[in-house]
């Protein structure tokens, strides 16, 4: 297990950004990581686990412990069944299943980061969820100092959250499985109206499965959601913030001020969320309340091309890109009296 001293995190993370760490392991197997995880448990070091640092915004301080980046690899087909250690890149693994012919995360291509982190955030795209072919999480269980498996109604999968979001100091994704389909070269039915209208097939319909990825990843890459070093709309953790879903009296509260701002005839978009809960974009909110595509004149801006995106133009702090969050928060209560939650995990600071 490699081990350095007041290490740099910013090149570990896709927003490029972040102060050192006391002293950052990369573990490379299963027992690399428990044994790093039990060590700093057992001498009560404050411990910051990192993957593909796709979804992180460190302080500009940096981290005082240990910082353990899990670099695992194993990639196992059997069938339909596939297991994946937590360090596998995301994106390769896609490409990989849609090579086997295997249908149920080509809508997830492109998306950034490692396997291990998908049900942490219950990674979803143009669709699909990874909670829809999820069966088990093999984690490390720090309460219990064991590893478990948790079936995937354990896991208690919501949008943009699971157990282990839930409880992010407990648990340690070691091993993700899923079931996947055999549709004979085809996808998934295609669930996202973009996705289908860009494939020439109605939504609900299959397509071809590569046809899927490749359309998914052109879709992405025109938003700046592709990871590109020379794309400084790329130096971003994807959407920062979550769509809200409001109950049925805040959503009622938010249509009058839609109209209050927008005239009588404005319509928010609306997605059904459950029982008395509605979904609605945090985009359309953030573009309606001022903050359009390549907001700002500092350091840190909003994305040229997709507005849910934060981005460093390549010299910002994490404090020029907090002080971006919070005055695009701050913009969007006052015009639609909605709190937009930030998707990405902060370490050593509050948005």
């Amino acid at each position: 297990m490699q081990e350095l001293h007041d290490a740099p995190l910013a090149p570990l993370t896709t927003f490029r950004l972040g102060g050192p760490a006391t002293r950052l392991l990369t573990a490379t197997t299963d027992d690399e990581v428990v044994a790093a995880v039990r060590a700093a448990d057992t001498a009560g070091t404050p411990l910051l686990l990192i993957g593909g640092g796709s979804n992180l915004v460190i302080g500009d301080k940096g981290f005082d412990g240990t910082a353990l980046r899990i670099a695992t690899t194993g990639f196992r087909l059997d069938g339909t069944a596939l297991e994946l250690a937590a360090g596998e890149v995301w994106t390769d693994a896609v490409a990989r299943t849609v090579a086997a012919g295997l249908a149920g995360v080509e809508g997830l291509a492109g998306i950034p980061g490692s396997a291990g982190a998908t049900p942490v955030q219950n990674v979803g795209a143009y669709g699909q969820e990874v909670s829809s072919t999820i069966t088990e999480v093999v984690a490390y269980d720090r309460h219990r100092g064991e590893t478990v498996t948790l079936t995937n109604a354990e896991c208690a999968f919501s949008y943009r959250h699971s157990l282990f979001k839930e409880h992010p100091e407990r648990y340690v994704v070691l091993r993700v499985r899923f079931r996947l389909e055999d549709a004979q070269g085809l996808s998934a039915p295609v669930r996202y109206a973009e996705a289908a209208r860009a494939l020439g097939v109605e939504t609900g319909d299959r397509a071809p499965l590569d046809a899927v990825r490749t359309t998914v990843l052109a879709l992405r890459g025109g938003k700046g959601m592709v990871l590109d070093a020379d794309d400084h709309d790329t130096w971003s953790a994807g959407s920062f913030f979550t769509n809200p879903i409001l109950d049925d009296t805040a959503y009622e509260a938010f249509l009058g001020r839609v109209r209050e701002r927008l005239g009588d005839g404005a319509v928010a978009p609306a997605y059904p969320a459950g029982e008395g809960r509605t979904k609605t974009s945090a985009a359309w909110l953030i573009d309606r309340a001022g903050f359009t595509k390549g907001y700002g004149s500092g350091p840190a801006r909003i994305s040229t091309k997709h507005t849910l995106a934060l981005t460093n133009r390549g010299n910002a702090t994490t404090e020029d890109l907090l002080a971006l969050a919070r005055e695009v928060v701050e913009g969007v209560r006052a015009a639609f009296g909605v709190t937009l939650v930030n998707e990405p995990v902060t370490v050593g600071v509050d948005l």
